[in-house]
């Protein structure tokens, strides 16, 4: 057995087509009985250019900020490689998806049936995604069709160091719309198996993935887009990433950006803001974002300048 990786509970293990049924009998069973304690929101469109944006509004944090402190107070008290994850809460259990990877709800979640996909031991969430997390990732998106992403270190908009990707079903948003970019992403050139959204004025790169592509040509994807954005010149020489980024995938593409500020003023953004949905904390966080406008913030906390070409490094 290679490091890393544990034997699974055969009644455990992700079967074919059980992970969507799953999912929803979990949800139930932790809503009753209070593991699972969804956000509530409002929300608002926000339109720029041919992007209608969805700007969710929270009415109350003050849980999951909580939380979040008491996490962090254990974390200091204990070794470096503290996991947030494992011992996880068992009532936000979903399944084992493979030896490296298991499934658990986000206990505070904004969006309905948010997954997180978990690495079973510490990894580092500022290490670069391997064929074992796109294994995990391909193996979800195969059973539901949802928008995965990963926010690749603390300015990307991650808030937890343990390794995780994450998933939400489609359509995203309420009006049954599958995602606010989906239409800027069929109008995309592709310069052989890379694409530049026009619209974008931001560093970023994005590559066509079919349902059926497997973990082995997905992370190959992976590094191609990675070259493309400046963030890598051929394979990583190292785990740990070179600057932080977002990916986002679905079933049929993968987008990343680098990044270089997690927050625009008091606006906290991680990868789902590049898909066209936004999170704001109050009434005057809203105001701010309509002021300034989305893409241009996308544009703050990404890096400016588009990719000229392949493993173009400026900034």
């Amino acid at each position: 057995m290679s490091q890393g990786q544990s034997t699974i509970d055969p009644s455990r293990r992700l079967e074919p087509d059980t992970l969507w049924n799953r999912l929803l009998e979990q949800t139930q069973f932790a809503l009753d009985c209070g593991a699972l304690q969804p956000i509530p929101t409002d929300y608002e469109y926000i339109e720029q250019g041919d992007v209608r944006f969805l700007v969710r509004i929270v009415s109350n944090l003050a849980r999951k900020a909580k939380a979040k402190k008491q996490q962090d107070d254990r974390s200091q008290k204990a070794r470096k490689d503290f996991n947030p994850f494992l011992p996880y809460e068992k009532n936000l259990f979903v399944t084992d998806i493979s030896p490296t990877h298991l499934c658990l709800l986000n206990k505070f979640n904004v969006v309905e049936h948010h997954l997180l996909v978990v690495t079973r031991h510490f990894e580092h969430q500022e290490t670069w995604l391997t064929q074992s997390d796109f294994e995990a990732m391909q193996a979800c998106l195969q059973q539901i069709d949802g928008l995965a992403f990963y926010n690749g270190g603390t300015e990307a908009g991650a808030s937890q160091k343990h390794k995780h990707l994450q998933l939400v079903p489609l359509p995203l948003m309420p009006d049954g719309t599958r995602l606010p970019i989906e239409t800027e992403i069929d109008r995309t050139p592709f310069d052989g198996h890379v694409g530049h959204i026009p619209s974008f004025p931001f560093r970023h790169a994005i590559a066509p993935l079919t349902p059926d592509t497997d973990a082995e040509t997905v992370l190959k994807t992976y590094y191609r887009l990675l070259q493309a954005v400046g963030l890598l010149d051929g394979e990583p020489t190292s785990v740990e990433q070179t600057a932080p980024y977002n990916l986002l995938a679905t079933r049929e593409w993968m987008f990343v950006v680098p990044r270089s500020k997690e927050r625009f003023d008091s606006i906290s953004v991680n990868a789902l803001g590049f898909a066209g949905a936004l999170l704001v904390r109050d009434d005057v966080q809203l105001q701010r974002l309509k002021l300034h406008r989305p893409i241009d913030i996308l544009a703050h906390v990404a890096n400016m300048e588009k990719t000229s070409g392949t493993n173009d490094r400026s900034s």
